[in-house]
């Protein structure tokens, strides 16, 4: 009986710890999010500074030149989206104005063939205004996230200058660092593996994304193939996500026909990405169960904002690679994976 009080107690010592970060995490996210978004580029920016490291690069020139392509990228990303962002937030009230318009025209439409149907009651189930409205904040967010550039990137530099030192400090600090070491190194490999390849193949699913609505016309096409590569990092619901302000913009400004070829377009680029090329050069050992997926979008859009959306999917496959490399802890990540273990036996 003891022991049960006492494994109760643990389990509510536990819960309440946890409510307690968690609620600390939602307070601190002006400070969470630049710091996470300076972790994620300095995890992304690892694997080429590592690489170069081994092909006899000096430690300060490859330092540089991984800098040299991170800031070259983040001034790219905020003036591209930066200046999209703020057009588009100009001609949201319009594109809302037209959007209820339309949505006014098939409902009347529809009661003209025998359909009763109230148009508040529409609404009330799918507003396309609120939809557009939701993804201008969601990017105004992002834009103003984009404003700490710099504070981001001195984050990121001194992240990687640490992780120079940190295999010497831990030898220094520890008695047996050789498990401890070789757990990191297990980590790191794995983690920066799946940043580096989810990171390319968003890139190209983006630039595929951007061209297509150029070909069709649809207005910013940049900024929604921007859109596209970083709600990619989110798999089976990022994708529909940043459909859907891409598709209702094009019926506004093209009608039905362009709205459906900027569907089909998504449809294509994302079902090749992601069912062939994805699966190809990342296996699927890095599935997490779309429960898993869901849970983790709500949950850290809820903690630090459409950010923690963004940041939730790779937050959650962190976690779970540091499961995978502890035997004591793995039949967790067994439990976020997307298959059983029988199935993942069987694909090896």
């Amino acid at each position: 009986m003891a022991d049960m009080y006492s494994r109760i107690t643990q389990f509510l010592l536990g819960a309440a710890s946890f409510v307690i970060i968690v609620l600390g995490m939602q307070m601190a996210e002006s400070i969470l999010v630049p710091f996470l978004l300076a972790l994620f580029l300095a995890v992304i920016s690892a694997s080429p500074f590592f690489w170069l490291k081994r092909h006899k690069v000096p430690s300060w020139l490859a330092m540089l030149l991984v800098i040299f392509v991170v800031i070259a990228f983040m001034s790219g990303i905020t003036l591209l989206v930066g200046n999209s962002v703020t057009e588009f937030l100009n001609q949201v009230p319009r594109y809302q104005e037209s959007l209820m318009e339309q949505t006014r025209d098939v409902v009347v439409m529809l009661k003209e063939v025998g359909f009763d149907i109230s148009f508040n009651a529409v609404t009330e189930f799918f507003n396309p205004g609120t939809i557009m409205q939701i993804s201008a904040n969601a990017l105004q967010t992002l834009s103003s996230v984009l404003t700490n550039a710099f504070l981001i990137l001195m984050m990121v530099i001194i992240m990687m200058i640490e992780s120079l030192s940190l295999p010497d400090k831990m030898r220094a600090a520890l008695k047996n660092p050789k498990p401890y070491l070789e757990f990191i190194d297990k980590f790191n490999d794995t983690i920066e593996h799946y940043m580096m390849m989810k990171t390319s193949l968003n890139i190209v699913t983006g630039v595929l994304i951007a061209v297509w609505l150029s070909i069709l016309g649809v207005d910013f096409p940049i900024l929604w193939g921007v859109l596209a590569f970083l709600l990619n990092y989110i798999p089976n619901f990022g994708s529909i996500i940043a459909s859907v302000p891409a598709i209702l913009l094009a019926l506004v400004d093209g009608g039905i026909g362009i709205a459906a070829g900027t569907g089909v377009g998504y449809i294509v680029v994302n079902g090749i990405m992601g069912n062939v090329i994805e699966p190809r050069f990342m296996g699927r050992t890095m599935g997490l169960s779309i429960l898993v997926v869901f849970l983790s979008l709500v949950f850290w859009n809820w903690v630090l904002g459409p950010v923690g959306m963004l940041l939730s999917v790779p937050l959650t496959m962190t976690f779970k690679i540091a499961l995978e490399a502890s035997p004591q802890t793995r039949w967790m990540a067994i439990l976020l994976d997307d298959k059983a273990p029988e199935e993942t036996e069987t694909s090896k």
